[in-house]
């Protein structure tokens, strides 16, 4: 049974830093890519950055390149995003996505709030 589990959510304030992770379980994790995505309310869920199986390439969004950083220990089955320089405008829930070809998996979810 495939599952993806995030945590480290919570209330920042801005400029604040937070570091998210996802422990992932129920197939080979260093065979997929895997992303962090974000969902403000009221807007469509967005890529926030990716990382090969391999750890050795990542690609951010725009408007999160210079703040996140994504990556991986494949020895623990778990991907991280730790989050600096905070903005009200990041806040949203954050997803953990993995996938291989047309395979693809999602975790439930963890809520980013950034607010003073």
């Amino acid at each position: 049974q495939v599952q993806l589990v995030e945590s480290g959510g919570g209330l920042v304030q801005p400029g604040g830093s937070l570091r998210l992770s996802c422990a992932a379980s129920g197939f080979t994790f260093s065979s997929y890519a895997m992303s962090w995505y974000r969902q403000a309310p009221g807007k469509e869920r967005e890529l926030v950055a990716t990382i090969t199986g391999a750890g050795d390439s990542t690609n951010y969004a725009d408007a999160v390149k210079g703040r996140f950083t994504i990556s991986r220990d494949n020895a623990k089955n778990t991907v991280y995003l730790q989050m600096n320089s905070l903005k009200p405008e990041d806040t949203a829930v954050h997803y953990c996505n993995a996938q291989r070809g047309w395979r693809m998996y999602w975790g439930q979810g963890t809520q980013v709030t950034v607010s003073s």
